[in-house]
């Protein structure tokens, strides 16, 4: 007999990946908030659906509320802080999948930028490279499209909105990132020449493009290196089928154990 929990996260796309005595890895669906939202503590959110569910849970990291994936919680207190002494001794490698507009001029790079707080927009970070928390973020190129780009992102540090920071400073904004991008929803108008709609054209995307594709630690109870994924969602697997269609370049880049290589073929 299937809990309340899934059923509510299968409802929203998302799913339990695994459960034990200690952890729970959840495919976070798009659109959930992890934590209680501040101002509206009705929303629905991870935190509570688990401690509803489970009873005592601990946060280990966040996603923020528009990006899909994987996240960890740990369900006693011994768990939790293994999970975050491993953070914080960077011994948990986390991969994402973001799809950006424009043409990265490298195959890979790493994009070593400090960043803090904004002082006059709270919840959004900005580039302080005097005063600013070291911050670093590697990326490799998946598929290149003209005008746009499958990019895998591994950030070294975890600070909040790391990534969309990173990217947009390097000049690759996210797709449909309100903050950090042009925050526009994307149609298949965009690519399309000589798109024709008899009604109002619906977006393909309408939410920041990154996916946190796979997170790998050290399981605190048995020592084990454990490796949990999650498959790109639809609304991102259907912006890559039409840029792949509308947008290909003539040298496809494919994906090889998690490396980037150019095809012959």
């Amino acid at each position: 007999m299937k809990r309340k929990l899934d059923i509510i996260l299968k409802s929203k796309n998302g799913s339990i990946i695994f459960e034990d005595e200690s952890v729970i890895v959840i495919d976070k669906p798009a659109h959930l908030l992890v934590l209680p939202d501040r101002f509206n503590q009705s929303l629905p959110n991870l935190y509570h659906m688990l401690k509803e569910e489970l009873g005592d849970i601990f946060v280990v990291h966040r996603l923020d509320k528009e990006t899909s994936g994987v996240i960890i919680f740990a369900k006693d207190p011994e768990t939790h802080s293994a999970l975050n002494s491993q953070f914080e001794e960077r011994q948990v490698e986390k991969t994402y999948l973001a799809i950006v507009t424009g043409s990265p001029a490298e195959m890979e790079g790493k994009i070593d930028i400090p960043i803090s707080p904004s002082q006059t927009h709270p919840g959004v970070m900005k580039v302080n490279r005097k005063h600013g928390k070291p911050s670093v973020t590697n990326y490799r190129i998946v598929e290149l499209f003209d005008g746009y780009a499958l990019l895998e992102a591994e950030p070294e540090s975890g600070r909040m909105h790391q990534i969309r920071v990173h990217l947009a400073t390097a000049g690759l904004p996210i797709m449909c990132d309100k903050v950090y991008g042009d925050g526009g929803p994307f149609f298949l108008s965009q690519v399309k020449k000589r798109y024709f709609s008899e009604g109002d054209e619906k977006p393909l995307l309408a939410r920041t493009a990154l996916h946190a594709e796979s997170v790998s630690f050290n399981h605190p109870k048995t020592g084990n290196q454990v490796v949990f994924r999650s498959e790109l969602p639809k609304d991102m697997r259907s912006v890559l089928n039409y840029l792949r269609k509308f947008r290909s370049q003539t040298m496809p880049l494919v994906r090889v154990s998690g490396r980037t290589a150019v095809s012959n073929g």
